[in-house]
C-alpha cells in the first residue's frame, strides 16, 4: 500500500473497521476518531455509545428540547424515522393557537354577528392552521437551504452527503453489508452509510425549538393583548399592529432569539452527524446564517420603527 492511500484511511480503535481520514467519528460504531475543544461542552458532545434500537418518536421529541446530541445521535442510526415531518405539523398547529388567541381579543365588526363572536377564534385558528402550513413549508425550506449553503463553504456538506449516499444502488439502500465490516469488529449494529441520507426530514428536526416559542407567545398574547375592534382593511391592519406595537416587538424578539440561538445550535449537529464533520466549522457558518437570517427578516420589520419612534 502506498504512503497516500495509507493516510487517506484510519482505523477505528475500538471496532478495528478503516473509516476515511476526514471523518470525526466512526461510521461504523460511533467512536470519536478526532477530537475538538468546542465538543467538550455539553451541548455539543458527540454520543459514542452503542446504539440498538430507535427511540419512540415523543421521546426523540423531549432529547431534541433538552439533550439534542443525544436525540441526533440516535436519529442518525435510523435516519427514516426521523420525526421532521411531526415536528412541522406540531409547529403548524402551535402557530394557528397562537392566532386563536390572538382572535379572542378581535372584534370584526359588520362581518360576524354578535350572537356569533365565540365562532371569531375558531376562524383564527383555522385561517392559522391554514397559513401556518404554506408559511412553515417555505420558511423551513430556505432556512435549510440557507444553512446548507454555509455548511457547504464549512465543510463541503453537499459533497460529502453524495460521497456518502449519493452513489448508492436503489437495492443496496437501507441493507446491512456485512462484507465492509473488518473481521474483527465488535459492533453489531449496522452500518450508518447503508441508508438513504433523508436530510431534509433530519435537518427538519432543528426547527422544534418553535414549539417553545409558540407556547410562549400564546401566554404572551393572553395577558398583554387588550380587545381591539378590527376592520378589514389596510389601515385596520395597521392599527392591530401600532396598538400593540410593544406586544408584537416581544414576539418578534422572542422569534428572532430562537433563530439566532437555538436554531443554529441543533442545525450544526444535525449537519454534523450527516457528514461527519467538524462541529466547530459547523457551528460557525450556522451561526452566521442565522445572524443574518435575523437581521434581514426581524428587526427590518415597520413594527420596530412604530415601537420605538411611534411612526
Amino acid at each position: 500500500m502506498s504512503i497516500t492511500s495509507t493516510r487517506s484511511i484510519q482505523r477505528c480503535p475500538r471496532c478495528g473497521n478503516e473509516n476515511k481520514a476526514a471523518n470525526y467519528q466512526c461510521t461504523f460504531c460511533g467512536k470519536r476518531l478526532r477530537i475538538e475543544a468546542v465538543e467538550r461542552i455539553y451541548i455539543w458532545r458527540r454520543i459514542e455509545d452503542e446504539w440498538v434500537a430507535p427511540y419512540p418518536w415523543y421521546r426523540k421529541l423531549y432529547y431534541l428540547l433538552v439533550n439534542s446530541p443525544r436525540a441526533f445521535w440516535d436519529i442518525n442510526h435510523k435516519r427514516k424515522k426521523a420525526p421532521g415531518t411531526q415536528i412541522f405539523f406540531i409547529i403548524a398547529i402551535f402557530y394557528a393557537f397562537v392566532w386563536m388567541t390572538l382572535f379572542f381579543h378581535v372584534s370584526i365588526p359588520g362581518v360576524i354577528p354578535i350572537q356569533n363572536l365565540l365562532l371569531v377564534p375558531w376562524i383564527g385558528f383555522f385561517m392559522g392552521l391554514i397559513f401556518g402550513l404554506m408559511y412553515h413549508f417555505l420558511f423551513f425550506q430556505v432556512l435549510i437551504w440557507l444553512f446548507t449553503k454555509g455548511a457547504n463553504y464549512a465543510v463541503d456538506y453537499s459533497a460529502k452527503l453524495e460521497l456518502r449516499f449519493g452513489k448508492m444502488k436503489k437495492e443496496e439502500i437501507e441493507k446491512y453489508d456485512e462484507a465492509q465490516m473488518s473481521p474483527f469488529s465488535i459492533y453489531k449494529g449496522g452500518v450508518l452509510q447503508q441508508q438513504q441520507a433523508k436530510k431534509n426530514k433530519m435537518m427538519l428536526c432543528a426547527f422544534i425549538p418553535f414549539i417553545i416559542t409558540y407556547l410562549i407567545e400564546i401566554i404572551i398574547i393572553s395577558i398583554a393583548f387588550t380587545n381591539i375592534s378590527f376592520e378589514l382593511n389596510e389601515m385596520g391592519l395597521q392599527n392591530l399592529f401600532k396598538s400593540h406595537a410593544p406586544v408584537w416587538v416581544a414576539i418578534y424578539t422572542i422569534e428572532a432569539l430562537t433563530i439566532l440561538l437555538w436554531i443554529p445550535s441543533l442545525m450544526a449537529i444535525a449537519i454534523r452527524e450527516l457528514s461527519n464533520s467538524s462541529t466547530y466549522r459547523v457551528l460557525i457558518s450556522s451561526y452566521v446564517v442565522a445572524i443574518v437570517v435575523v437581521i434581514f427578516y426581524f428587526f427590518l420589520r415597520p413594527v420596530f420603527t412604530w415601537a420605538l419612534f411611534g411612526w
